[in-house]
This record gives C-alpha cells, sequence and structure tokens, in this order.
C-alpha cells in the first residue's frame, strides 16, 4: 500500500502544482527586471507551490559545451553500451582526444546520475568521461528480472570492459563498496580491463567507523523490518508493474528529514529572494531543487542486499563479501592505484569510513595510496561546489594523469 498511497497524493495534487507552474512562468515572463512587487511575490508563491511535487524522469545532464585548454568544446551525449537497468552514457566533447578515459559511476541512491552534474562537468575540462546512468525501476519490466547488490558489481566490471584496458574510476558515495569489490576481482583473474587508477569519494567502505544518523538508522531495525516497513511495489500503470522497489520518495523524505530546518530554510530563501528580484541567486536554489526532487526508485534486491551487506554486516570490511559466489580479497589489488576522499562535516558519510580502503589494500605499496580530508564540505560538497572545484579536483586530476604517465 504505500507506493498506491503515494500515487493517489501525487495523483490529487499535481494539478495544483501544474498549475502554479504555468502562473509562476508566466509571470517570469513580465516580472523579471521589473519593479512590480506584486508580480514577483505572487511568482515566488507559485515557485515555492510548483516544487512541492516530485518527478521520476532523469532531468537532461544540459552539459552543451566545455573549455578544454582555453578552448570552447561541443559536448554531446552517445550511450556506449545498454542494460535494461544502465545506459553507459560517453559525454563526447567533438575533437578532442588523448585524454585520459574516466568511468564515474554514479550512485543509485534515490536520484538519478544528474545529481553528478557538476562533478562531470568539471572533470570534462581535461578527461574523456563516461558515466553510468541508471534507469528508474519503476519502467524496467519485471521479465528482464532482478537487479541485486551482485548485479551492480556485475554492471561495473561490464563497463570497464566496454571502455578497455586504461580506464580510470572514479566512484561518488553509495557505490564506492561495489566498486572496490569489482576492481578486486577483475585484479585477483589479471583481466587487461581492470581499472587503471581508482579514486573512491565519500562512501560507506566500513561504515563501523564514526557511525552516523544514516549508520544508525541501518542497524536500529532487522532487515526483516526494513523489507516489511519500506519495500513497495510499481503501481500498475508503469512499465515496470508489479515490480518490488524501495520508493524513491522514501529515502528522499529520509534525507530531508535529517535537515529539515535546512530545507525549509531554503525554500523560504527562495521566496524572499525572488519577491525581491534578486533572480540569479533564487534561480540557484530553484535549480538544486528541481534536481533534488527528481527521484528514481531502487531495485528491492538491491536496496534491501546493501543495507544488510553494507550497513548491517560491514562483509567487505571484514573481508567476508562474496559476489556471484566468490569471495572478494581486496590484497588482490596489487597495481591499481588509490586514492580516497572525504569531507571534514559530512553527516552521511563520516571521516574514516571511506579511508578504511587505504587498509583494505593493503597489497599496495604506500606509494600508490593517497588520503584526502577535504576542510569545510559536507557530503555533497566533496564532489560539488567551489572547494570541489578548487581543492578537491585539482588533486583528483593530478592523481589520474599521474597513474596515466601524462
Amino acid at each position: 500500500m504505500l507506493y498506491e498511497a503515494y500515487q493517489t497524493y501525487a495523483d490529487l495534487t499535481h494539478p495544483a502544482c501544474a498549475l502554479a507552474g504555468l502562473a509562476a512562468a508566466t509571470l517570469a515572463s513580465g516580472a523579471r527586471g521589473t519593479n512590480c512587487d506584486a508580480a514577483r511575490a505572487m511568482r515566488a508563491a507559485c515557485e515555492v507551490v510548483a516544487l512541492a511535487r516530485l518527478t521520476h524522469q532523469r532531468p537532461p545532464f544540459g552539459i552543451e559545451g566545455v573549455v578544454v585548454d582555453g578552448m570552447p568544446v561541443q559536448v554531446s551525449e552517445e550511450v556506449t553500451m545498454r542494460t535494461p537497468f544502465c545506459s553507459l552514457l560517453h559525454l563526447r566533447r567533438h575533437g578532442i582526444s588523448g585524454q585520459p578515459r574516466v568511468l564515474l559511476v554514479a550512485p543509485m541512491s534515490g536520484h538519478f546520475a544528474t545529481l553528478l552534474r557538476g562533478t562531470a562537468q568539471t572533470m570534462l575540462r581535461d578527461h574523456d568521461v563516461y558515466i553510468t546512468d541508471w534507469h528508474n525501476p519503476r519502467d524496467i519490466p519485471l521479465l528482464y528480472g532482478r537487479f541485486g547488490f551482485d548485479q551492480f558489481v556485475q554492471h561495473v566490471a561490464a563497463c570497464l570492459r566496454e571502455l578497455g584496458p586504461g580506464t580510470h574510476v572514479v566512484a561518488v558515495c553509495q557505490p564506492t563498496v561495489a566498486v572496490l569489490a569489482a576492481a578486486a576481482l577483475m585484479a585477483e583473474d589479471d583481466d587487461p580491463a581492470q581499472p587503471a587508477s581508482l579514486t573512491l569519494m565519500a562512501g560507506p567502505i566500513d561504515a563501523r567507523v564514526n557511525p552516523t544518523k544514516v549508520n544508525a538508522l541501518a542497524t536500529s531495525r532487522p532487515i526483516e523490518w526494513f523489507e516489511t516497513t519500506l519495500i513497495g511495489t510499481v503501481p500498475l500503470r508503469y512499465p515496470g508493474a508489479l515490480r518490488r522497489v524501495y520508493p524513491g520518495f522514501v529515502q528522499l523524505l529520509a534525507f530531508m528529514t535529517m535537515n529539515l530546518e535546512r530545507h525549509e530554510q531554503a525554500l523560504r530563501n527562495l521566496y524572499a529572494l525572488r519577491a525581491r528580484g534578486e533572480h540569479a541567486q533564487a534561480d540557484a536554489i530553484q535549480f538544486f531543487y528541481e534536481e533534488y526532487f527528481a527521484t528514481m526508485d531502487l531495485a528491492a534486491d538491491f536496496y534491501l542486499e546493501t543495507v544488510d551487506q553494507v550497513f548491517q554486516r560491514f562483509l567487505l570490511a571484514q573481508g567476508e563479501l562474496d559476489v556471484a559466489g566468490r569471495r572478494v580479497q581486496t590484497g588482490a589489488i596489487r597495481r591499481i592505484p588509490l586514492l580516497t576522499i572525504e569531507g571534514e562535516r559530512d553527516d552521511i558519510c563520516a571521516i574514516g569510513q571511506t579511508m578504511a580502503a587505504q587498509d583494505l589494500c593493503n597489497s599496495l605499496p604506500p606509494y600508490m595510496r593517497m588520503h584526502h580530508v577535504q576542510t569545510g564540505v559536507g557530503h555533497y560538497g566533496v564532489f560539488n561546489g567551489k572547494r570541489w572545484e578548487g581543492q578537491v579536483y585539482p588533486l583528483l586530476r593530478n592523481h589520474i594523469y599521474t597513474c596515466t604517465g601524462a
């Protein structure tokens, strides 16, 4: 009933939100740049109301160009490989070649891969970027089968084999565990497509370290509670009808509850800035929440296995993780340079959780392992924003280029 209740609410509120959005757009054409206080206030109110709805389709990346070596370069999106659950998306820069190839592994945690839009746009300055564009399970028919943690790991390995030797991997947040597992399995097999370097950013490699509210919630209940309480079924109207999922709106609600006062203040700021005619700052807030409220579901198998294996039993950290019947041996990683990055104020993946990969990869010599804590940032600041661009990215770029020999 969980999903059905949400869908009923969404259906009932959709007309009002859509009408508010239309009114805001109409007022914007006349209110911007004028001194009409009433029109600006009305537009501001309509925008806040319109933001109250969730969307379930991936927003566009919208990266049409990037500056490379001081020259503007056109960027287009090309699907290199497709499965029912994921598209390997190439953000192709026209006329540029010879720069390091990077697989950017996006989280599957309730938001689309466009959450890493800023990360990808920055990296495009110096890299040939591919990104895992995960599909919304509510759009995937049941005939395509299950998608669990093992399938996530296998998708990462398949993407690396598609791209070929010399590909660098950057994993952000939740997929760091699966990416490290994929790299270990490929290293054990001496797979020629194993990563040329590995960068793990703000991820729960060992969620026992400095547990956050997210970690406390995961261990507060048995896995059966998560299954019976949080898992819903996709309604019949969608292609993925009857697929069991952890609904994206539940994940979004959980994230917002953690920082409810901050989100409430941001929406108040949006109204005030728009009403005063300070449109540039208001646009930034509105753009963030349009992206933030674009939610995707998680396949129930993947969600439950992640909670169980990563956040409750800590299998990778304890050397007990199996993928498709094979034990993951992180010690098999002997020639994949490792960079781990954390945020000083991260309240989702606390300091030390990602750094745990340094000890797990104990076969790597010290000169092939590096760790960085970025001061002054929370979770999202590790891979988006001014400090990402000015302090984290140069370090990541140097790591990749050093491993490339460039």
